[in-house]
């Protein structure tokens, strides 16, 4: 009956949000991709890139969690060289950072959660197993892969102190679906206990770690910084800071900061990667009214960007890359109260990361760069400025920093194979 009533809820949002979902795509001058996808529909061209293989479904919302599995997926395929690795997302952006990972044998985008979508995407894809990267909790597809026989493991998983008490406050209908998934791999002993608390079989549940600090083993970033610098058309001898994954409320903090830099450092270039890239057209009109020269990443340009100047990324998939270029690392998110965003990704290739007090979604990785060294917590704008100055200032002490944050990805991996090893008793049983 909760089902019928889930569904019927569904069917009804459907109604309303499928003509806004084109009405949209129109808007933005481009039909909005993956609609029949969505709605379950697999094309026969996609379907024979898994036809005859064992099929292994990974899930993962938006970038961040994608990002997140990359060295999962690169461990199944590893460990599984002829199943078929199927990676769904919710969003676009999550999509456009999936078609970047070459393991990968089908990109789809995520049924609506609705049985008869649900059942019309299963029934096509025939997972053996599936993988839902950190809390997606989907009532009505876990219900069919347990119908259908299908394990589904929840990977990376993780409670935040926000969404601990939301689904505290509906356990009645978070408690039937936990007790359908086959099996638990949760980042931290806080995480595992929360889960238990929810409803989840204890039997069930391991604590693995989390698969972040096994980035540390992928190369996918150029260690070239001279050959950076000329494939993003910049100054040769500029200092760089990168500011990236910032929201709204951020990007003005930055751009002030960078003002007073400036005049300390002229040599200086920004980098500025808003985590949402649709943001870039109004964070290029508030770099013009700042009077900053900038240009788009995408905008191709064979003259080097001067010292002084901001370079919008209005990209994805770069951000190691980018990363690699800085002197020093900002990662937004953090100074509004978003959760934070991925600071390892700045540890992995060696640089000092800063970050405001709103970590909520990596407080325990915030805990490690602090303790480490790495560099850390900013309070607020006028910290920010402080410890930007004296990194710069002080680049023995930067690069000290970087070296101690990388130093964290080694000491913590392992996550991934404690989670394949999980995969492998639902895989072969």
């Amino acid at each position: 009956m909760v089902y019928l009533l889930y569904d019927i809820i569904l069917l009804l949002g459907m109604v309303v949000l499928i003509p806004w979902y084109l009405v949209r795509g129109c808007i933005r001058g481009k039909m909005r991709q993956g609609l029949r996808e969505r709605l379950g529909f697999i094309s026969s061209s996609e379907q024979e890139k898994i036809e005859g293989r064992r099929v292994i479904w990974i899930h993962a919302v938006s970038v961040g969690e994608t990002r997140a599995a990359i060295p999962l997926i690169k461990g199944l395929r590893r460990t599984y060289p002829d199943a078929a690795l199927v990676l769904s997302n919710v969003t676009e952006t999550g999509r456009e950072i999936a078609e970047s990972i070459p393991e990968i044998d089908l990109r789809i985008y995520f049924p609506v959660d609705f049985s008869l979508t649900v059942a019309r995407a299963l029934d096509t894809i025939k997972p053996a197993l599936v993988l839902i990267v950190e809390t997606e909790l989907w009532p009505q597809f876990v219900r069919k892969c347990k119908q259908r026989a299908i394990p589904v493991m929840l990977v990376n998983g993780r409670i935040s102190d926000r969404s601990f008490p939301r689904y505290k406050r509906v356990g009645a209908l978070v408690r039937p679906v936990l007790r359908q998934i086959s099996s638990f791999c949760m980042q931290s002993r806080q995480d595992a206990s929360r889960i238990e608390t929810l409803g989840a079989d204890p039997e069930h549940i391991h604590v693995s770690g989390n698969v972040k600090f096994d980035q540390g083993e992928i190369r996918c970033f150029s260690t070239d910084v001279t050959g950076l610098r000329t494939r993003y058309a910049l100054h040769a001898q500029a200092r760089i800071w990168v500011a990236g994954s910032t929201h709204q409320g951020e990007d003005e903090i930055v751009i002030r900061i960078y003002h007073k830099l400036l005049q300390i450092f002229p040599d200086l270039i920004l980098i500025l990667v808003p985590r949402h890239p649709h943001r870039c057209q109004l964070v290029g009109e508030l770099l013009t009214q700042e009077g900053l020269e900038w240009r788009l990443r995408s905008a191709a340009c064979d003259t080097p960007l001067q010292p002084a100047g901001v370079l919008l990324v209005d990209t994805l998939g770069e951000m190691l890359d980018i990363y690699a270029l800085a002197e020093v690392v900002f990662v937004g998110g953090s100074l509004v109260p978003v959760g934070g965003h991925n600071i390892l990704e700045a540890s992995m290739v060696k640089k000092p990361v800063l970050f405001g007090p709103h970590m909520q979604n990596f407080k325990e990785i915030a805990q490690y760069i602090i303790r480490a060294q790495g560099f850390g917590e900013v309070a607020n704008e006028t910290q920010l400025e402080q410890s930007l100055t004296y990194l710069l200032q002080n680049p023995d002490a930067a690069h000290t920093a970087g070296v101690n944050g990388s130093a964290i990805l080694q000491q913590h991996a392992g996550a991934t194979a404690q989670t394949l090893a999980v995969a492998r008793e639902l895989l072969e049983p």
